[in-house]
């Protein structure tokens, strides 16, 4: 009897637990869910103005990669024309310090310098005090010339730079030559140097290439635009040896 008692009571505990749990499930409340933003058209022309805007910042870029690299090319090619600069300045330095030396050494310039002597001989063979017809033509030009200034891209009559005044001084025997001194130094035959005669042009630096020129005079001297420290003078081949000769007459 008491089996039977306990086992209603635990019978009617368990109906009333379930209808509590039914109660409880049917109270809850529904979980709300996000609504999510319409497609108009606002957000169509934001989505537009965006896609706009990063095209417009891809254009910019690939623009100033272009920039860039046209300025790097300037760059380049600037780089290259000052080193050709500062290499011929380099050459006229190294040039006007060793005049400044050599005329710190001497006390005075030589007295001969419209006469030759014997000594030619044995340089050339032919000598100023000897010359005729177009080479002597040549050298009182070029005697006429000493003292004037040295002017870069000068061709006289009151200055010269240096092939210009080798120019100028064969035009006046009716000999045209190129203009620079690269051009003049392949102008004419190439001669030793221990067999010059009046009148043959010494080059200095490579022929065809030649950053210096001057005129033979004889007597173991040469005629020359030196540089703008010292404008025209007369030196002896010892002063400077020059790199090779061209024979033009």
């Amino acid at each position: 009897m008491r089996t039977g008692v306990a086992g209603g009571v635990l019978s009617t505990l368990a109906v009333a637990g379930a209808g509590s749990a039914s109660a409880s499930a049917a109270e809850k409340p529904t979980e709300s869910t996000m609504e999510m933003p319409a497609f108009n058209a606002a957000l169509s022309a934001s989505i537009e103005q965006s896609a706009s805007a990063t095209q417009q910042t891809a254009v910019d870029y690939q623009v100033r990669a272009q920039v860039d690299e046209a300025v790097d090319h300037a760059k380049a090619d600037a780089k290259k024309v000052k080193d050709e600069a500062d290499r011929k300045a380099e050459a006229e330095r190294k040039a006007a310090e060793k005049e400044k030396a050599d005329e710190a050494a001497r006390a005075s310039r030589s007295s001969e310098r419209s006469s030759l002597t014997a000594k030619s001989a044995s340089d050339s063979g032919t000598t100023a005090s000897t010359a005729t017809g177009s080479a002597a033509s040549l050298v009182s030009f070029l005697e006429a010339q000493l003292g004037k200034a040295y002017v870069m891209g000068s061709t006289g009559p009151s200055s010269y730079d240096c092939s210009g005044l080798v120019m100028a001084a064969y035009s006046q025997i009716g000999i045209d030559l190129p203009r620079v001194s690269q051009d003049q130094s392949t102008a004419g035959t190439q001669v030793s140097l221990d067999n010059l005669q009046v009148g043959d042009i010494l080059y200095w630096g490579p022929a065809g290439s030649a950053y210096h020129v001057a005129v033979y005079v004889g007597g173991g001297k040469f005629i020359g635009a030196q540089n703008p420290s010292t404008g025209i003078v007369e030196r002896d081949l010892s002063y400077s040896p020059p790199t090779g000769a061209v024979r033009v007459m």
